[in-house]
């Protein structure tokens, strides 16, 4: 496929089939997925540069990651809520070039407003992981780490922006183009300052935040200058009067927004939480958790591309008022993710041992191993539940509903989820299975009413008004 055809406009007509609506969905939904794989290689180079600095390193740059990708992932969700706007400003056609200008605006000074706080809170890691029970040797280091990963975090977030604007704009090729470009950029910057190639000097963990916040500018870098060179996003004129407030879009894009980030960063919690939770039953259980979890992550970008393009494709339709073309984008979209999961739920049912391998030596670490095959067996479960839960949440952010699905995203997840983790990990003794069994239980709950909550939206009237 030639990069035209790759970044071909994508229609906004109704679509008048399921088969044309899963093109079009396939057409949005594959450079993001393939964007999504990608940014996880570029995590994983991190890893394996840090890894090497010795465990007090590993240890302070896995707090410090997960403190960053929490808030940060949280504030890229509330920036996010634009995109809806803009589908539905591009769906109703009318006006769509100023209202996809404001509301992208709008979204970029609320990133700026939203990294201060991040930046704040990154800032004062350090006594934040003392006051949770952290090692003083690990927490010294993570503070460290994060003053300097802080700088990452409005280059970072403007590149999600960007991203997901120009792909909602009919140009998804660019997120591969350029997360390939971070990809290199990353194991570079990584080479010549972690260990001090090249002439660079040996930053050791310094140095690998130093580099995340190279490839975080060198992707806004490469984004911006796309939209200024692109010719169909160019005549948007996205950075135009960049000045220029408009506060009521901006409350807009806050109220949505906001509760999408809650969401997240309560799904990213209950993870984290059960990585914890691991840590109360042996290092064995930690190390199990990590290897299934990555993989079980690698798996859930699929359907977190899906759920990206979903939430376009209804935007669109939403705005243009047109509900059996909400249905049917809506529907195609959680089949679609629900379909694709179900395959990788057979890949972790059939070849465990071999997944497995790709991460630990079973003649060395045969505990972490055999515990670990374990695991995605009950991962081979949730995938299924998860794919959905996350389409289920991209089409009705796609009808501009996000308050209700933030209810629902926290009570399942931290009550019924965690809630179950703790009763059959440990109430039952049902040890680190018990606990993935409470994650899938979290994520069935949230699954189902989400999915519940999409069906009645004519009953919940969260349908456009236009017939």
């Amino acid at each position: 496929m030639t990069a035209h055809a790759t970044l071909a406009p994508l229609t906004q007509a109704p679509p008048p089939t399921w088969a044309v609506e899963l093109r079009a969905l396939g057409a949005l939904a594959g450079p993001l997925i393939g964007a999504n794989l990608l940014q996880m290689a570029v995590f994983a180079v991190d890893v394996v540069f840090v890894a090497r600095l010795g465990p007090v390193e590993f240890a302070a740059a896995t707090l410090g990651v997960f403190f960053f990708h929490i808030l940060g992932f949280g504030l890229i969700g509330m920036v996010g809520a634009a995109e809806p706007l803009i589908a539905a400003a591009l769906g109703r056609r009318v006006g769509a070039v100023r209202q996809v200008r404001r509301s992208f605006r709008m979204a970029m000074w609320l990133a700026v407003l939203g990294s201060l706080v991040v930046i704040a809170v990154l800032n004062c890691a350090a006594p934040l992981l003392r006051l949770a029970g952290q090692d003083p040797a690990v927490a010294a280091r993570a503070g460290s780490f994060c003053r300097v990963l802080s700088l990452a975090v409005l280059p970072a977030v403007f590149a999600a922006l960007i991203r997901l604007t120009a792909a909602a704009l009919g140009r998804p090729g660019w997120a591969l183009m350029v997360t390939a470009l971070a990809l290199g950029v990353a194991v570079l910057a990584n080479w010549c300052l972690v260990f001090g190639n090249a002439g660079f000097p040996a930053l050791g963990l310094e140095g690998s935040a130093l580099s995340s916040v190279i490839v975080s500018t060198a992707t806004c870098a490469a984004y911006v200058v796309i939209l200024l060179t692109d010719r169909r996003l160019r005549r948007y004129r996205l950075l135009g009067k960049w000045w220029r407030a408009e506060w009521s879009r901006m409350a807009e894009i806050a109220r949505l927004g906001t509760p999408i980030a809650l969401g997240w960063m309560a799904e990213g919690g209950l993870f984290g939480g059960a990585g914890l939770l691991m840590g109360l039953i042996s290092v064995a259980a930690i190390d199990a958790h990590a290897v299934a979890l990555n993989i079980a992550a690698i798996a859930f970008q699929i359907p977190f591309g899906l759920a990206q393009a979903a939430m376009i494709r209804v935007g669109f339709a939403f705005g243009a008022g047109d509900r059996a073309w909400v249905a049917r984008a809506g529907n195609v979209a959680i089949v679609t993710g629900i379909a694709v999961m179900a395959l990788s739920a057979m890949v972790f049912w059939a070849v465990p041992h071999w997944l497995v391998r790709l991460y630990v030596d079973p003649a060395r670490e045969g505990a972490v191993a055999s515990l670990a095959v374990a695991l995605l067996g009950i991962a081979a479960i949730f995938q299924l539940v998860d794919g959905a839960q996350a389409v289920a949440a991209g089409v009705l952010r796609g009808v501009q509903d996000t308050r209700v699905p933030m209810l629902i995203q926290i009570g399942g997840y931290w009550g019924a989820g965690f809630g179950t983790a703790l009763l059959l990990g440990f109430g039952l003794g049902w040890g680190a299975a018990g606990i993935w069994w409470g994650l899938a239980v979290g994520l069935g709950v949230v699954s189902a009413l989400l999915i519940w909550r999409w069906n009645a939206r004519e009953r919940l009237h969260l349908s456009p008004h236009v017939a």
